[in-house]
Formats: structure tokens, C-alpha cells, sequence
């Protein structure tokens, strides 16, 4: 059981990180690599499941990356992009931040009803195949937007310099 209390405070405590860097993002440009580097960054935890005690069965594996795809929904929608000042930027969206309150609960909610039948470490394993399974469509969908709306300004740029000339 303590266990699943320490596991809880760590992502009560990345949560509210994400929200940090998620408020901070939106007062600065941002560009493709800031999208595409937080799923390889959290690739490396799957190294976890080269210890028996996180492997996951393959239904388990299946559940947990539905779970985390369905839940990458909302992140994609609240998750929009403008240009200013001649620069793309993330738009802020006071949605968001309830959105990542409320899969946290959920996340707790399920962690601790599960954790009665479903061994710790298996846990561990397929709340990170959810998280994964949450941020990768969520980073791809931004990805696609952002270089959607870098075109446009390309395009309005290169309007703009034929128009002066």
C-alpha cells in the first residue's frame, strides 16, 4: 500500500508540473522540437519492463494503451496554437489545466481500485503505457497542427516579401 501512496504523490507532483510548464509555454514561441522531444524523453521508462515485476500481460497492455489514447482526446482539443508577433505560439487554455486535474483523479481513482487486484509493479507498467499511450497521439496531433500553421505563416511571409517588391 505504500507503494501505491508513493506512486500517487509522484504524479500529484507531475501534474502540477505539466501544469507549470504548460503556463510557462504560453508566453513563449515554440517550435517543433519542443513538441516532439517530451515522447522520446519519456520513452526511456520503458526500460522498466526489462524487470519481471512491471510486464503487463497483453491484455493489460491493450486496456491501458485505449485508456490512455481515449484520454489524449481532450488533451487534443484543448492543445491549439496562434500566431503572434510574426511567431507561432501555444494558445492558453484555462480547460487544460481542469483536464489535467481531472485525469489525475481519475488516474488515483484507478490506481487505487485496481491496486486491490493487480500486483504493483504490473500497475506501474500499465499507468505508464497509458501515459505514453496518452502523450504520443496528443504530441503527433500538435506536431501536425503546429507545421500546419508554420505552412501558413511561411506562405503569408513569402505574400508579404512578393507584395513589397
Amino acid at each position: 500500500m505504500s507503494l501505491v501512496i508513493a506512486s500517487t504523490l509522484v504524479a500529484i507532483f507531475m501534474a502540477s508540473f505539466i501544469l507549470v510548464v504548460r503556463m510557462k509555454a504560453a508566453d513563449k514561441p515554440t517550435n517543433a522540437k519542443k513538441i516532439i522531444l517530451p515522447p522520446f524523453f519519456m520513452s526511456t521508462g520503458a526500460l522498466m519492463f526489462i524487470f519481471p515485476m512491471f510486464r503487463v500481460t497483453g491484455a493489460e497492455l491493450l486496456e491501458a494503451l485505449i485508456a490512455g489514447m481515449i484520454f489524449s482526446i481532450l488533451l487534443i482539443k484543448t492543445s491549439k496554437f496562434e500566431i503572434r508577433d510574426d511567431h507561432i505560439y501555444l494558445k492558453r487554455s484555462k480547460a487544460f489545466a481542469f483536464i489535467i486535474i481531472g485525469l489525475l483523479i481519475i488516474r488515483i481513482a484507478m490506481k487505487i481500485y485496481l491496486s486491490s487486484s493487480i500486483d504493483v509493479g504490473q500497475l506501474g507498467g500499465m499507468f505508464w503505457i497509458l501515459a505514453f499511450g496518452m502523450i504520443v497521439p496528443w504530441r503527433i496531433a500538435m506536431y501536425t497542427s503546429y507545421k500546419n500553421l508554420e505552412r501558413k505563416l511561411h506562405n503569408d511571409r513569402l505574400a508579404n516579401t512578393t507584395i513589397l517588391n
